[in-house]
């Protein structure tokens, strides 16, 4: 496995994810967030939690990006990656997304956002990291030293 180019993928997709995240929350989301409001933490509340947030953040994109690597089967990066992301958005979903919507008062509306959300990022993350990873050279594949 090549340590390198799975901690700059996962670095790179996490720098991606402040931009793009930003986009979809306080942009195209922002309506939505807005008449869910009274199940959220009020706007100085998150500011509070944003800093634990990007940590874990980061520590997920790492991890996303070294589960990938695991299972990298030689085929196209970007295309191994897109699929890996969309199996990444299947497991979430199921343990995790729509149980916010289980357990919390949100509208339909903003958990199919939320969903439909996740596995268009998930699938750009997943692109980015099979972009970026590359194997480590096997010995017998090296050059000879001189």
């Amino acid at each position: 496995m090549n340590y390198a180019r799975v901690i700059a993928a996962g670095v790179v997709a996490f720098v991606v994810s402040m931009g793009v995240g930003f986009f979809v929350n306080e942009v195209l989301l922002a309506d939505i967030y807005m008449a869910n409001a009274a199940a959220l933490r009020s706007e100085e509340a998150m500011y509070g939690t944003l800093p634990v947030g990007f940590v874990f953040l980061l520590v997920g994109f790492l991890a996303f990006a070294y589960a990938y690597a695991k299972g990298y089967e030689g085929g196209t990066g970007w295309i191994e990656g897109l699929r890996f992301g969309l199996v990444t958005w299947v497991i979430v979903t199921g343990f995790g997304l729509i149980w916010q919507w289980v357990l919390y008062p949100i509208d339909t509306a903003m958990a199919t956002a939320i969903i439909v959300d996740s596995a268009i990022e998930l699938a750009i993350y997943g692109a980015i990291v099979g972009a970026i990873y590359k194997p480590a050279a096997s010995r017998a594949s090296r050059p000879a030293a001189l």
